[in-house]
């Protein structure tokens, strides 16, 4: 029987066991994962699960009946600490290996941690696990005075639930506005205005220098030399694809382990899928790593085909999405390049799109509060339409009409 071995038991992992079986696989599935639980979503750690919207038994994706009546075999609380690619065997950290016919990393990524004085005291948080979001969640539960480092997604998202908890909340930005890398600065500035009214300050152009305390947080020291009172620090200061295994067996990384449309590494029956990834899109014409659900789903789909000699291209549009307090925002394409912006709607409305274009062809579009017609645009970016800005702006325009 063909022995199959993912190692990593994140949102890939999972799809790719779930594809598998759905395409009638019939060799034997091992299941590698660091942590003790089984595959949970990591998007609601952020988000409902830090307010207590969302309990834990609705995070993992399966339940154990699933693993076993499938007859997946999984090694949880393992570490894969070497792949020996030519003799097909994987060392563990208990000790043992596990041989393979055909292997998948799904290793995902990790938070950037920063080096700073002081980064030794209880109460700094990062954000990544399932372990973390319980302790910020216990921590946010006594603190008075919550400090985040980095206006990104987590660090947004974290400020809205801890401002919804009557804390005060400051945040350290090095950028001059919120999520500066990802949108334009109408979105921007929306969303600062949404946050400070909820009652969260915000220092940008700043960084952190140094966290003070004698056992645990007690303030914040930031490089333009002013000190914020502090007694739980949360630091999102995004993530390193996991490539260290996959390279040291001699897979090519740039970046992520390089992948091509079909998932699959420079060597053969060895595939890689997730946010660990370096692949290309056609429809962008460029390389890609992607931090995403939806990346991590679709590629997923697609290795587990080529596991099965049923190869099929992944080649899609990644889109992303992001709640903060009861708003919305949902992103598809990859806005960078563009060469016009176009608002649809009104901001004071607090439900608008921002249409990304380049020489009339549409490449991107950020959404807020606005699912419906984000749903279309999805198929519009996919699409590539050639648009006018005055047909976006005008609001009695049907999108379905353009696609």
């Amino acid at each position: 029987m063909e022995n199959l071995v993912i190692i990593g038991a994140g949102q890939s992992a999972i799809q790719c066991i779930t594809s598998l079986k759905k395409e009638g696989y019939t060799g034997s599935i091992t299941m590698i994962g660091e942590e003790e639980h089984l595959p949970y979503q990591r998007p609601p750690l952020s988000k409902g699960f830090l307010d207590d919207s969302i309990n834990k038994e609705r995070l993992y994706f399966k339940k154990l009946d699933f693993f076993t009546e499938n007859k997946i075999q999984l090694k949880l609380g393992t570490v894969a600490n070497k792949v020996d690619l030519k003799n097909k065997l994987i060392f563990l950290s208990d000790e043992t290996n596990l041989s393979f016919d055909k292997l998948v990393f799904a290793t995902g990524s990790r938070v950037r941690e920063l080096d700073f004085p002081g980064n030794n005291l209880s109460s700094i948080h990062y954000l990544r696990g399932l372990e973390d979001a319980e302790s910020i969640k216990n921590d946010m539960e006594r603190s008075k005075d919550i400090v985040i480092i980095g206006a990104g997604y987590i660090g947004l998202e974290v400020a809205a639930i801890a401002a919804k908890k009557n804390v005060t909340v400051s945040v350290i930005e090095m950028a001059d506005r919120v999520m500066n890398r990802t949108v334009d600065p109408q979105i921007s500035d929306y969303y600062l205005k949404l946050h400070e009214s909820n009652g969260v300050k915000f220092s940008f152009n700043n960084s952190l220098q140094e966290i003070k305390g004698s056992t645990t947080v007690e303030s914040v020291l930031c490089s333009d030399g002013s000190e914020i009172k502090a007694d739980m620090v949360v630091i999102g200061a995004g993530i390193i694809p996991n490539v260290e295994l996959a390279e040291d067996a001699g897979v090519i990384c740039d970046n992520g382990i390089l992948v091509d449309e079909f998932g699959q590494t420079n060597h053969k029956n060895v595939y890689a899928c997730g946010d660990c990834t370096s692949h290309p899109n056609k429809l962008l014409n460029r390389q890609l790593r992607l931090e995403s659900v939806h990346n991590a789903m679709e590629q997923s789909k697609t290795v587990a085909l080529s596991a099965l000699a049923k190869p099929l291209e992944y080649n899609q549009v990644p889109w992303f999405w992001s709640d903060q307090y009861d708003h919305k925002l949902q992103i598809v394409g990859l806005s960078g390049g563009h060469d016009n912006v176009t608002l649809r709607g009104n901001t004071k409305d607090q439900q608008f799109m921002l249409f990304y274009t380049k020489e009339n062809e549409l490449v991107a579009v950020d959404a807020v509060n606005n699912p419906k017609e984000f749903l279309i645009c999805r198929k519009l970016v996919a699409n590539k339409v050639k648009i006018k800005p005055e047909m976006i702006s005008d609001t009695h325009t049907n999108l379905n009409d353009l696609i």
